[in-house]
């Protein structure tokens, strides 16, 4: 029962959120009933062997939520906590993340309910395959474009090429995105969520007067997101003073060292044991006095338990769904901004529609074409978001939902309904 409710709450925030843009745009019923309904959800069972022989059964997931603007674009996600609301609510989330930076994708998101830290390498692939494979007549370069999310990683995208790849007898690198160079993989792949996050974020902290030089900087996370986030908010002048990821959080009043934070996590596959800062809890992680709080983690870190001890004077979601919308409204009525996630982790999808057209093309870009390709983007995007939300006096989240839907909205106009 405990489990039900917390699928209703994840895709009932997504909605929440949307209907508040919904009221603005004056949508009309019939337009808002269409694109509060999935197109298409597919639950499946993936049977596999383990190395021990014994055979097992895990569950997955494949939500293909809107197709107006282009092909499904969403990742895969391994965790324990997958479950088909969650998987809708994401694919819900990617619809506007890719209409809010004005890409040719509609949203999907894809899962397996499975734990990928107790799996083996050879398990790991025969899980792949044998989830691509159950997807293999709805995917592809122009029905559904997967990449990786919490708990895959490029090995697993070119598993899951590999296999497609296999069934339909042609190499396709462009079934997926995130993929190892080797096979088609775009450069700057891999740190293209955390350096977008931290270029609106900066972009923002220059609107409201904060100096980059010697801010405070928070993050929940350490992950691609986090990590590549920290790096560049210490490139900037910025000092991060905590850090944190599932083992802990880490500290320091004085700033920490990123680069050490960073080598040691590559080294140990974690921040456990990292001296460089005091160990906090991750409770008290989100409660420090800062500038610029990044949840950079996973779902409803952020709500109506801790809401009014939130110390920061920017919010930059880097996760999907940090914040829940009680939290929202207190940081609202509190004069805290936040940058939504559909707009600040809105570069690891940008990057991957790069990585498309580049498969495409059959041509490859210079890592510094992808990055500066990508600031134009985030930053052209966020500067929309900014001054609609100025315009219409609401926050930067609402502003950015009424952008998106508007964008979606005027797609599905001018194609029609196939009814």
């Amino acid at each position: 029962m405990m489990q039900a409710a917390r699928e209703v709450s994840v895709f009932g925030d997504a909605i929440a959120y949307f209907n508040e843009a919904a009221e603005l745009l004056d949508l009309e019923p019939g337009m808002r009933r269409l694109l509060t309904k999935p197109s298409r959800q597919i639950i499946f069972s993936i049977p596999f062997q383990r190395d021990s022989g014994e055979l097992e059964v895990f569950t997955g997931y494949r939500v293909q939520y809107n197709f107006a603007r282009g092909p499904a674009k969403g990742g895969i996600r391994y965790h324990p906590g997958v479950t088909l609301d969650e998987v809708t609510a994401l694919a819900f989330w990617m619809t506007w993340k890719c209409a809010v930076v004005d890409l040719p994708f509609g949203g999907g998101k894809g899962g397996v309910t499975c734990d990928p830290l107790t799996l083996s390498k050879g398990e790991l692939e025969r899980i792949t395959r044998r989830y691509a494979a159950e997807l293999v007549e709805v995917v592809g370069p122009d029905k559904d474009v997967p990449a990786p999310d919490v708990g895959t990683t490029p090995q697993i995208m070119a598993w899951f090429m590999d296999t497609y790849s296999m069934h339909v007898r042609q190499h396709v690198p462009g079934v997926v995105t995130g993929k190892p160079l080797e096979i088609g993989g775009s450069r700057g792949r891999v740190e293209a969520t955390g350096r977008g996050a931290s270029l609106v974020a900066l972009a923002q902290m220059r609107r409201m007067g904060i100096d980059p030089k010697g801010a405070r900087i928070v993050i929940q996370g350490f992950g691609n997101v986090g990590s590549v986030a920290a790096q560049m908010f210490a490139d900037a002048g910025c000092k991060v003073i905590a850090i944190s990821d599932v083992t802990g959080a880490y500290a320091s009043e004085t700033g920490l060292d990123i680069a050490n934070a960073v080598a040691y996590a590559q080294e140990h596959h974690s921040l456990d044991g990292f001296r460089g800062g005091d160990k906090i809890t991750n409770d008290a992680l989100l409660e420090l006095d800062c500038d610029v709080l990044v949840p950079a983690a996973l779902e409803k870190q952020l709500n109506v338990g801790n809401a009014a001890r939130v110390n920061a004077k920017l919010i930059v979601e880097g996760a999907n769904g940090p914040t829940t919308p009680d939290a929202d409204h207190i940081f609202t009525q509190r004069g805290i901004t936040t940058i939504p996630d559909i707009v600040a982790n809105a570069g690891g999808v940008t990057v991957s529609y790069f990585e498309w057209a580049q498969n495409r093309a059959g041509y490859p870009w210079k890592e510094s074409e992808v990055n500066e390709r990508l600031a134009d983007v985030m930053l052209d995007n966020f500067a929309k978001v900014s001054d609609l939300a100025q315009l219409r006096n609401v926050p930067l989240r609402t502003a950015a939902y009424m952008l998106a839907i508007d964008r979606v909205v005027a797609s599905m106009n001018v194609r029609g309904v196939y009814a």
